[in-house]
């Protein structure tokens, strides 16, 4: 069977994997691949390799970084079809969806391209009589992403390629359930002209993130995933002396407004509720409904949640493909179980296409009168499922939201300009959407919530991503003019 190998050095790592993990296809539910799992000596290979790439590549001038960058570019571009494929068959996308993705992952590279921009430091002449000072910024060193299953392209392009380009050598350890793509980006980089060492991929679990969280080469870490364990990358990392992101869990509010367009919001609460099966962090989980909103709006989900074809995903009119494991999927119709013991009102049941399929799929699910009590409504998904709160009005649809202790992604569909005005100065949350399910930002913006969805102080690529892979460093110089030479004992005035 087919082995997924680690890349460390600019080549795939030839020693035989001490263990292996399984690698399914999704839709089907049969093992493909098994994938290497690393121990702490590969880690540490991969670190050591790129700590002995980092300074030829961070003296690498821009203008080099830059051309790479482009080619890599490029590279992605050429390859989008066969990325996307692996995201099918190995995550269960629909293929609309996978490219989607990819498209994505290319904004932020994209971004990463124009690096001489946004890496230029600030410069103050005269600040004291033939004195200058001038910032600069530089790499950290050996850095280290550990991304999720549920992107398993754009996710880690969100991260090595600024990175890289900022002058860091970089380590990632990607899902071990949909570890190709990883892969495929690496030989990319490496044709590209990427010098051997700089970007390394470590495959694996537990044991290859507990090391690189405590490895003393490692500077920093990037980490997309769930809440528990983002506080606890946070906690472990920042003990370890490490500049750390960690971007935790979600529970995506739309409030709808008894004024918006209903076909608009039903369209968004479809497309945002059940796209890549729920499986994303910006995905829209709870819908608020305002007043009698949920009477307009509701029939009209319904209606659209009939036409969404499920199937597996290389089809081309697949709307919604399977969730990534079996176990996901057990887990997913638990919380469905949990919603009807509860006493939610179950209008859709996705449970049944369970049965009717040896992949892992759970039908799209709709529920209504949830209470913020019941578990569907307290915990992340991260799957098909789509709850309706039903509120009196603005004031108490803001009160949940304050109350909720994620803060990554909400949405408003309302008509009215004052109204979302309002909601976009006072909502607690660090990603808003206006008549927009899921505001996810441009490369140019930079991507990260409030509250328990993100622990650092830094948000993802963008701007404040440049900031997180780099630090600053103030220079002040002194070229006095010879005439101004001598003896001076006194204490030194900026005058």
């Amino acid at each position: 069977m087919r082995l997924i190998q680690h890349w460390i050095g600019g080549k795939p790592h030839e020693a035989e994997p001490e263990r292996t993990g399984p690698v399914f296809n999704p839709a089907t539910g049969e093992q493909t691949a098994r994938v290497a799992m690393a121990s702490v000596a590969d880690v540490d290979l991969a670190v050591r390799t790129a700590k002995d790439a980092l300074g030829e590549w961070r003296n690498t001038s821009l203008a080099a970084r830059t051309r790479i960058m482009f080619a890599f570019r490029d590279l992605v571009n050429r390859h989008r079809e066969d990325l996307a494929k692996l995201l099918v068959s190995e995550h269960g996308k629909v293929i609309n969806d996978a490219r989607g993705e990819v498209q994505r992952g290319l904004e932020n590279i994209e971004f990463a391209c124009g690096i001489s921009q946004v890496t230029k430091g600030e410069m103050s002449e005269n600040v004291s009589s033939s004195v200058d000072s001038y910032s600069m910024l530089q790499p950290l060193g050996v850095v280290a992403g550990i991304t999720p299953f549920n992107f398993p392209a754009m996710v880690p392009m969100w991260m090595y390629p600024l990175a890289i380009a900022c002058g860091n050598t970089f380590v990632l350890k990607p899902s071990e359930k949909d570890p190709s793509a990883s892969i495929l980006s690496a030989e990319l980089m490496q044709q590209a002209g990427l010098p051997d060492g700089v970007l390394n991929v470590v495959q694996g679990d537990k044991v290859a993130v507990d090391r690189l969280l405590e490895h003393p080469d490692v500077a920093a870490v990037s980490f997309v995933g769930s809440t528990p364990i983002a506080r606890s990358i946070y906690e472990v990392g920042t003990a370890n002396g490490k500049r750390v992101q960690a971007l935790g869990g979600a529970k995506n509010h739309m409030v709808v407004l008894p004024d918006a367009d209903m076909d608009l919001a039903a369209d968004a609460a479809v497309n945002a509720g059940y796209g890549s099966a729920g499986e994303r962090c910006m995905a829209i989980s709870v819908l608020v409904t305002v007043g009698d909103a949920a009477d307009a709006l509701l029939p009209k989900v319904r209606e659209r949640m009939k036409a969404i074809r499920v199937s597996e995903g290389s089809a081309e009119d697949a709307d919604m493909g399977p969730l990534v494991t079996e176990a996901h999927r057990d887990r997913v119709a638990g919380y469905i179980d949990s919603g009807v013991d509860e006493g939610a009102v179950l209008v859709e049941d996705g449970r049944p296409l369970i049965a009717e399929s040896d992949g892992f799929f759970v039908g799209p699910t709709l529920f209504d009168h949830v209470e913020p009590s019941m578990t569907i409504y307290q915990d992340e998904i991260f799957g098909p499922v789509l709850s309706t709160v039903r509120v009196a009005d603005y004031d108490e649809a803001m009160k949940l939201l304050e109350d909720n202790p994620y803060a990554n992604g909400v949405a408003i569909f309302t008509n009215d300009g004052g109204a979302a005005r309002k909601f976009q100065n006072e909502v607690p949350v660090g990603m808003v959407g206006i008549n927009v399910p899921i505001p996810v930002p441009t490369a140019y913006y930079s991507f990260g919530g409030w509250k328990s969805s993100l622990f650092g102080d830094l948000h993802m690529y963008g701007p404040e991503g440049v900031r997180f892979w780099t630090r600053s460093k103030v220079v002040t110089s002194r070229w006095p003019d010879p005439s101004a030479r001598g003896k001076n004992l006194g204490f030194p005035q900026n005058d």
